[in-house]
């Protein structure tokens, strides 16, 4: 019988150039070998146009994009569990003016 494999103890660090951002758009892009997420900031100074700002990208393997899926399936059940049904369509079509801090 095989002893089971005893899970390693996970070090988080953060890097000298580690970075917060919020975005409030993200685009995916996928090629046979990963999938990249660039996430922005979306804006509009009127109704007609839309700008958004991208300031970060992460390119995940297959692997990491489906663990992250995963993840955030079992996150967003227990929110919506707690907090209600989050909605896709917008209730407003425009966005915040101005900057966002």
């Amino acid at each position: 019988m095989n002893p089971t494999p005893q899970q390693p103890l996970v070090n988080l660090v953060q890097t000298a150039d580690y970075r917060e951002i919020y975005a409030n758009s993200v685009q995916v892009r996928v090629s046979v070998w990963d999938f990249q997420l660039a996430f922005g900031l979306a804006s509009s100074e009127s109704p007609e146009q839309v700008t958004i700002r991208n300031n970060a990208a992460v390119f995940l393997s297959p692997q990491q994009a489906k663990a992250l899926w995963n993840i955030l399936g079992q996150h967003l059940a227990q929110y919506e569990q707690a907090f209600g049904t989050i909605n896709l369509e917008p209730q407003n079509q425009t966005f915040p003016r101005g900057t966002v801090n």
